[in-house]
């Protein structure tokens, strides 16, 4: 398939918001609430021919950017402005091929972003739902799903200067030979203020929406086999949770896996190996220890990349995941011994395939296959969001992924229940009916794919635009 130029005309913005049926607690904040930011780009082809394609996003506070000085409010400014300078750049770019119209505008934005005083990582949110956008209107136009136009390179990735490390790399036959997944096991999340057991539940507390509470009931309900454990910093208290989550998951998850979720909470390399060494000690936590894949991003994004992670990585392989902000955040991270890269639609799904790429070409050169992607959540709510961050992590080939947003919102609540409706009716193996609505279906802890092999970047419908709001301008630089 041969990749078209296309021009990008228009860009239309729009957000609703929603809240949490549960507080969700990871590093230092804690959210109740939020807001999904969804776009609409309008895509000419060069036969004249105009499209539409959308993508959809949490305008997620306190990750992209971890600033205390910055309110919530001001996070989603940040974000809406990063939309901006990748919208203006896009416009003014011209016919180019969806892949060379996100390449050839890389060091541009993060320039303007740079003036503006925008992290590495605000600015590639605004690319990462241009390029999901604009690469759906692609997709529709031909006809064909995520994984077969990518399979066929439609969107015309190639060597370039943004990615020089791999120049010669055969990006089409890369491409052609990966293989989607049509299941996936789904990683459920424990946050830092989940309960883990009734226990921890005061009197009057309960939702009692008919949805698991506990991780005793999540274990229950979906029969996880893969969790993801968040650690808050402070090595006593880690220990402790860590403790009592390993009870229940030993007695109700046999044969699990997990991982280790840092969120950058210690200072160093040193305070977390701290950390595994306190792990390695607690017999309460012999299996658990056994079962841990890899500890991600434990040592805050400021140090990250300047810190020697060898010593902890002789233990357990780590993943970079906030320092992941530019393409080169990888391949630097590499040299301080980190062997592993988490892949997030939030940051851009051609920075996924070519940190793929990266892996692909090293196991070649070590001989053994040491580097590896690991797929992590950012709240991706049902609908468009979660659909087309599933139809990424499938054609990755990965065996789980983490998944949190079912758990701590409400289905598609928030959302028209005839949209909810139409999403189930088009992909009846991702959701399942319930009295309060549609919700995303977890059988034996496994999320069937199978439905998002259809025309479209991993959705058969649209969410609908005229119940939403029109994106506010950003109100940034702050003074």
């Amino acid at each position: 398939m041969t990749a078209p130029r296309i021009t990008l005309e228009d860009l239309r913005c729009f957000e609703w918001p929603f809240r949490l049926r549960l507080p969700f607690r990871f590093g230092v904040i804690t959210v109740t609430h939020g807001r999904q930011a969804v776009l609409v780009a309008r895509v000419r082809l060069e036969n004249g021919r105009v499209v539409e394609g959308m993508a959809a996003e949490t305008l997620a506070a306190k990750w992209f950017d971890k600033d205390p000085a910055l309110t919530d409010e001001q996070n989603e400014h940040q974000l809406r402005r990063a939309i901006e300078i990748a919208r203006n750049a896009y416009l003014a770019a011209g016919p180019r091929t969806p892949f060379a119209l996100f390449a050839d505008s890389y060091a541009g934005v993060l320039a303007q972003a740079a003036i503006e005083r925008l992290p590495p990582l605000v600015a590639g949110f605004g690319p990462a739902l241009l390029d999901r956008a604009i690469l759906d209107a692609v997709l529709r136009a031909h006809g064909v799903s995520f994984a077969t136009g990518m399979r066929a390179n439609v969107a015309g990735i190639a060597p370039h200067p943004a990615i020089g490390d791999l120049d010669g790399f055969d990006w089409n036959g890369f491409l052609a030979g990966l293989s989607p997944q049509p299941r996936i096991a789904a990683r459920h999340t424990v946050g830092l203020v989940d309960p883990i057991t009734a226990s921890d539940q005061p009197a009057g507390s309960r939702v009692e929406d008919g949805l698991p509470e506990t991780l005793e009931e999540v274990c229950t309900a979906y029969r996880h086999t893969h969790f993801k454990l968040k650690v808050g910093g402070d090595i006593a208290a880690d220990v402790d949770r860590l403790s009592r989550i390993a009870a229940v998951l030993d007695r109700l998850a046999p044969g699990y896996r997990a991982t280790l979720d840092g969120n950058e909470q210690y200072a160093d390399a040193e305070a977390a190996l701290a950390l595994w060494r306190a792990i390695e000690a607690e017999p309460r936590l012999a299996r658990l220890r056994q079962s841990v894949l890899f500890i991600e991003q434990p040592v805050k994004r400021a140090a990250a990349l300047a810190a020697d992670m060898t010593p902890l990585a002789a233990h357990r392989p780590v993943i970079v995941d906030e320092s992941d902000g530019t393409l080169d955040a990888f391949p630097t991270a590499r040299e301080r011994g980190y062997t592993g890269v988490s892949s997030k639609n939030c940051k851009g799904f051609y920075k996924s395939l070519i940190n793929l790429a990266r892996c692909r070409v090293w196991n070649d050169e070590a001989g053994a296959e040491r580097f590896f992607m690991s797929g992590e959540d950012l709240t991706t709510l049902a609908g468009l969001c979660v659909q087309q961050d599933l139809a990424l992590v499938s054609l990755l080939g990965l065996g789980h992924v983490e998944r949190n947003g079912h758990h701590f919102v409400d289905g598609f609540s928030g959302r028209p229940p005839a949209e909810a409706e139409r999403f189930l009716a088009a992909h009846p193996g991702l959701y399942r009916p319930s009295a309060r609505g549609p919700r995303l279906a977890i059988t034996e802890g496994t999320l069937d794919l199978g439905s998002l092999d259809c025309a479209g970047f991993g959705s058969a419908v649209l969410p609908d635009t005229a119940a939403m709001e029109p994106m506010p301008k950003a109100e940034w630089p702050v003074s």
